[in-house]
């Protein structure tokens, strides 16, 4: 059993919970428990949407720097793959996920709330990429997820300066999505995920698929990857419930199997 990391489910929901007192640091171990925890949440057919959440007061303020501190490059070399992979796991859930962001989310935890579909940030929250004030980059996706989606030069500026970014500017430039009172955070993220707890399971898997597929290709690849997808649904029981649904009744009343 995780020491660190849970994943509890609850109505097609699962939360992904961080819990290492008291900032939430994110050492190999937890790394490993994040793996393990969104590996189990991207097989399990009783949940439909994923949350990551720190608790009540912080998201997860960074890497584990003691632990780090004295690594060597060829450490590095080696544990850096399992770092980025770890975090990698969660982008690729391929189910709806939300980040709850509360307090801290710096470095490391930057880099795992971008791994997430939306972030729904606290008005007190913080976010950014403070490496560089230690001498290294962000080097778990945050040079590359940054950059996608507060462009290059706003990434830039975040990256080389180390500056951290509080809740509204972070709204303001597309780093997170929704910004709520802080004690609220967890309940906006939930009622979000809810929304997904019976919608077609594998008609959002495709369109999870298609958006982040398309955004590392070109146009015309980006147009086929939708293409075999649009046409695969034709082979779920959820396309035929949908649209014989929507004949009879009307949109918005299916009652979908998620197969």
């Amino acid at each position: 059993m995780a020491e660190f990391v849970r994943l509890e489910v609850e109505d097609g929901v699962a939360t992904i919970r961080v819990d290492r007192p008291k900032m939430n640091a994110l050492s190999a171990q937890v790394q490993e428990e994040i793996r393990e925890a969104a590996t189990e949440a991207s097989a399990r057919d009783d949940v439909r949407a994923v949350v990551l959440y720190g608790g009540e007061k912080v998201f997860a303020a960074g890497a584990d720097i003691k632990e780090m501190a004295d690594l060597s490059y060829t450490d590095m070399v080696d544990r850096s793959g399992r770092l980025q992979s770890s975090f990698t796991a969660v982008a690729k859930i391929p189910k709806p996920v939300v980040a709850a962001v509360t307090g801290y989310a710096l470095g490391g935890g930057c880099e795992l709330a971008m791994c997430a579909d939306i972030r729904i940030a606290g008005e007190g929250a913080t976010l950014g990429q403070p490496e560089i004030l230690l001498g290294i980059i962000p080097g778990a996706g945050g040079t590359q997820r940054l950059t996608r989606l507060v462009g290059p030069a706003k990434a830039k500026d975040i990256i080389f300066t180390g500056r951290f970014v509080k809740a509204d500017e972070a709204l303001r430039i597309g780093l997170v999505d929704q910004v709520v009172p802080d004690d609220e955070v967890y309940t906006a993220a939930l009622a979000w995920a809810r929304r997904f707890s019976s919608a077609a399971a594998f008609a959002l898997r495709a369109a999870k698929g298609a958006v982040d597929r398309g955004l590392e290709v070109d146009l015309e690849t980006g147009l086929e990857i939708e293409r075999l997808e649009f046409a695969a649904l034709f082979a779920t029981r959820d396309q035929g419930i949908g649209m014989r649904s929507f004949v009879e009744k009307g949109p918005g009343k299916a009652q979908f199997e998620g197969r």
